[in-house]
């Protein structure tokens, strides 16, 4: 199963993008930090992570979403290459909720 759950504070301005085919695109950057316990430790974590929300009627996100701001993402990880080839791994959000 592929379902990621990933809460965090928007880390960069958000912008909407339409494809070719007409699909909106809302691109995102979203920063998470926590201790996680580990090997019975406690270990910090700290995730970077692009997101992508598609579909339709994204425009009054941009409204909402500030730097800074506490959101919840839900969705599936999905491979996206660069320009130059590398490789990263892009949250593919379903749902999206300020927290």
């Amino acid at each position: 199963m592929n379902r990621l759950h990933l809460t965090g504070t928007l880390g960069k301005v958000p912008k909407l993008e339409t494809s070719p085919s007409g699909i909106e695109h809302l691109q995102l950057v979203l920063e998470h930090r926590s201790m996680q316990p580990e090997a019975g430790m406690s270990r910090q974590s700290y995730v970077r992570i692009q997101v992508v929300l598609s579909g339709e009627g994204l425009q009054h996100w941009l409204e909402k979403l500030t730097v800074g701001c506490e959101v919840l993402a839900e969705g599936f990880l999905h491979r996206h290459e660069d320009s130059n080839g590398s490789p990263r791994l892009v949250l593919h959000a379903q749902h999206l909720e300020l927290i």
